[in-house]
């Protein structure tokens, strides 16, 4: 009879069990990243211990992507499982109140037990943005990237369009990744300003380890020698790291939106 029970306690269990998805937003100054470190604070860490003090369970929190050090989310998508029966409207407002400011939950969404919200993702979209002005804005020092020197932002965007499509980025990724594959679909690059600010946004199936911030910085490299579009497809061919720009500081970077 053991082996019966055992497994009927299992399935009722699990016919309890519900799948929260949480999208969020924050600023990642202070943190080392969004993973959980063992010399510095992560902004999982912080999320978890704020879902475990008001379910009473222990937490774990898996996101779409990881987010390195610096960089900020307008949407980071996360989900995890739990047996409370906290109404799915209650779930911000609760977890907020035991954050930081500069981290908080937008929204909740019961999700079938099979969703997960990184290999369900179809796409992602960041942004990257950059302040053009001789001096810096105090108050936007870990916002944006801040560049003195004026940027032909229509050669920018031409040269960006070599980067729209199915291509193999890895002269784009910085080294201390394991992937399987460095073939990546960029669907869209997208230039918009407003305040003396623009905002590079990308939209893509994935991404590689500082793909977005070596683009940018190739971008804007780029735009200051005068390359040509084809001197941006050879860089693309030549899958060497070496020959790419520099990486973009992470203070500019923020990952907007995850769609499933």
């Amino acid at each position: 009879m053991e082996p019966v029970l055992l497994q009927y306690h299992y399935f009722s269990r699990f016919e309890k069990m519900r799948n929260i998805q949480v999208i969020i937003a924050y600023c990642g100054t202070a943190y080392n990243g969004w993973q959980i470190q063992p010399n510095g604070l992560g902004i999982q860490e912080v999320l978890q211990k704020g879902i475990s003090s008001i379910t009473g369970e222990k937490t774990h929190l898996t996101a779409s992507g990881r987010t390195d050090a610096g960089v900020h989310a307008l949407g980071q998508s996360a989900h995890f499982f739990t047996d409370s029966s906290i109404p799915i409207d209650r779930f911000p407002v609760a977890i907020n109140s035991k954050l930081p400011p500069d981290i908080r939950v937008l929204k909740a969404f019961e999700q079938p037990l099979d969703f997960h919200s990184r290999y369900s993702a179809r796409q992602k979209t960041y942004i990257y943005k950059i302040r053009q002005n001789k001096i810096a804005d105090p108050f936007l020092y870990d916002q944006v990237y801040q560049l003195p020197y004026i940027v032909d932002w229509d050669l920018v965007n031409q040269l960006s369009k070599v980067f729209i499509g199915k291509y193999d980025f890895k002269a784009f990724m910085a080294s201390g990744s394991a992937v399987k594959t460095t073939i990546r679909e960029i669907k869209a690059i997208e230039l918009s300003q407003y305040d003396n600010i623009t905002e590079i946004s990308f939209t893509g199936n994935g991404f590689l380890y500082n793909m977005v911030r070596i683009l940018v910085g190739t971008l804007l490299e780029g735009a200051y020698r005068r390359t040509t579009n084809a001197d941006m497809k050879s860089i693309l061919n030549s899958k060497e790291r070496s020959q790419a720009g520099p990486t973009a500081p992470a203070h500019g970077l923020y990952l907007k939106s995850v769609d499933y």
